[in-house]
């Protein structure tokens, strides 16, 4: 295949590892890439970013998936084109629950949608996806962050098209519905992985709390630690599956 088959992302074939995080905010493939060994470069085309190296003696690539489902399903099904067989989402998330506040982690294990929402209509017209992330992968990262130290959430999340919509009454319906926070990615990623053959799972870093008087949205830099500890966490999981 020609590197110039693909739009969107202009790595070539072997840039791009099986073991994937993917992230909306390019400066966070850049903090990210900190944790790898002899990071190289493999797109920038569009402004997607993706960097891959190697951690603990495995390939791993950090990509840039950008803002919502439409966007980043572009990206992963390129990325799967490009050999990607594993996708971790990293990225931040909106809290829904009272006492969350930014910084704490949230697992997902599962994605809600609005109906025909996400791009998925497309895919799936008059069907609702499979939103659920890979049971065993997602459940690797629970017991990771654990080892670390790190606290979590575990619970699913909502994936909105419009981030301008979600006003305080918007928060308080989703969160009566069960879901821990709101993101816009998840659902896509999840949908794609059971109707392609990938492995996915979804680590969030709570940038602000819907339901909070107290109004913060924290950025990458800001949450930078938490990220890094996510970053390695994700990858000792990667690590340890080849490893198996």
């Amino acid at each position: 295949m020609s590197f110039t088959e693909l739009p969107h992302l202009k790595a070539r074939p072997g840039d791009i590892a099986e073991d994937v995080i993917a992230v909306g905010d390019p400066g966070r493939v850049d903090l990210l890439s900190q944790l790898l060994q002899d990071p190289r470069v493999v797109n920038e085309h569009r402004g997607l970013k993706a960097v891959t190296g190697w951690y603990k003696g495995v390939r791993a690539t950090i990509a840039t998936h950008g803002i919502g489902c439409p966007s980043a399903m572009i990206v992963f099904e390129e990325l799967g084109k490009l050999g990607a067989r594993r996708i971790v989402r990293v990225g931040t998330t909106g809290g829904l629950r009272r006492g969350m506040r930014p910084g704490d982690i949230v697992v997902a294990t599962g994605a809600g949608y609005t109906q025909g929402g996400c791009g998925l209509g497309q895919y799936m017209p008059g069907v609702c996806g499979a939103t659920s992330p890979s049971p065993v992968l997602t459940v690797r990262i629970m017991e990771s962050l654990a080892r670390l130290g790190a606290g979590f959430t575990a619970g699913p999340v909502f994936s909105s098209d419009a981030f301008y919509a979600e006003d305080p009454s918007f928060a308080e319906r989703m969160s009566r519905l069960g879901f821990v926070a709101v993101e816009m990615e998840a659902a896509g990623l999840f949908a794609l992985g059971w109707a392609r053959g990938w492995e996915t799972a979804a680590v969030l870093v709570v940038s602000d709390v819907l339901v909070s008087e107290e109004k913060v949205f924290l950025t990458t830099m800001e949450l930078a630690d938490r990220f890094m500890l996510v970053g390695r966490a994700v990858l000792d999981v990667f690590a340890g599956l080849r490893g198996l």
